[in-house]
């Protein structure tokens, strides 16, 4: 099976997407990008370093005549400008200019800050993704968004910067706490969702094999929802148009997810937010019941969460009027017309709302 995606913009090469089962041709993969001496900051958390930070130190030995790491304490709350100005600090101290490198080593927190630390050190220097997730490494390591929370408000900071590398070590996903990997399933089942009928039909046929976390198909896996979103990325690569149907169950789910106090994983509140979101395509008569029902059992099945509950309706809808996704004040929702196929819709009203989180409070 292949493991190499080429990630291009208007026809030029930007970078590629590696699928492997270990950190050992992390090495010739950076020799393709690093020539010359240059330093690179290694940034991972308080959970992943003791697991892998000195594999992909040795890993990288040979490539950078310094290597240095930044770790900070693990968890959505530390995805903050504070963690970033100590970032700038750690790599003024160090004297890093813009020929050298940052290696963002994790899952989605780590890699959306070590990018906007990239982005914006110097405006901007080159950055390597190495997730170590299976969140990050089908969704949030690929496209070049980066950024941090901003108080309360999630990714409300932020850029646009490709990544030079992303290279995904699938035996890392053996690691992963069952909540974990569950989490990175709500991005996948949305994969299926919004572009590929028949990739969602696939993971409802493997799910044994998923759950048992055999390699050979979560590497198949990760690949199709890789090409999946460098596909969606390609055509739309600062999110004008059609790169917003990756936001499906995103409107709803941060909102749960900013109200939970980031108690929540992110891919858990993104299927929650999916439900809802299919459930308001229900009541609309352009989704059948029956989907519905089939997306809550393959949900419960990977062990997600298909209820929420300790929050008030009205709360979170208005909790999404603060959302990135606003335009000129009308929230902009995507919705399902059936399985595989997503749109971008400005009139789903606040009763719709209402009733699709009727689906999932309790």
């Amino acid at each position: 099976m292949e493991n190499r995606i080429a990630v291009q913009k208007d026809g030029a090469f930007l970078y590629d997407i590696v699928i492997e089962r270990s950190f050992d041709p992390l090495i010739e993969e950076i020799k393709k990008k690093v020539s010359g001496k240059h330093k690179v900051l290694i940034i991972t958390d308080s959970n992943v370093a003791p697991l892998y930070l000195e594999q992909v130190e040795k890993a990288v030995s040979s490539c950078f005549f310094q290597i240095d790491h930044f770790v900070f304490s693990a968890g959505e709350e530390s995805k903050n400008l504070d963690t970033v100005r100590n970032v700038y600090e750690a790599l003024i101290q160090k004297k890093y200019d813009r020929h050298d490198y940052l290696l963002a080593l994790g899952g989605g927190v780590v890699g959306d800050l070590c990018g906007y630390a990239a982005a914006t050190y110097l405006r901007g220097v080159s950055f390597i993704q190495v997730p170590t997730t299976l969140l990050s490494q089908v969704d949030s390591s690929i496209g070049g968004k980066t950024g941090v929370d901003f108080d309360s408000y999630k990714n409300m900071v932020g850029a646009f910067h490709m990544p030079q590398l992303v290279y995904s070590n699938i035996s890392a996903l053996k690691t992963l706490s069952n909540p974990q990997f569950s989490s990175g399933m709500g991005e996948i089942i949305k994969h299926g969702l919004i572009k590929d009928a028949s990739y969602y039909q696939w993971l409802l046929d493997h799910v044994d094999q998923i759950k048992s976390r055999d390699l050979e198909t979560l590497g198949e896996m990760v690949m199709i929802s890789n090409h999946i979103k460098k596909d969606v990325v390609e055509k739309d690569p600062t999110e004008q148009g059609e790169r917003a149907l990756l936001n499906f169950g995103h409107t709803l789910g941060h909102a749960v997810e900013k109200l939970s106090n980031f108690s929540l994983m992110h891919g858990h509140c993104v299927g929650l937010g999916m439900l809802a979101a299919m459930s308001i395509s229900v009541h609309r008569g352009v989704i059948s019941e029956k989907e519905l029902t089939i997306l809550t059992t393959v949900m419960k099945q990977f062990e997600m969460p298909v209820t929420v509950s300790g929050l008030v309706l009205e709360e979170i809808i208005d909790a999404t009027k603060n959302d990135k996704k606003m335009e000129a004040g009308t929230i902009r929702f995507i919705l399902l017309e059936q399985i595989g196929c997503a749109c971008i819709d400005h009139t789903v009203t606040e009763e719709e709302m209402k009733n699709g989180l009727s689906y999932i409070l309790t």
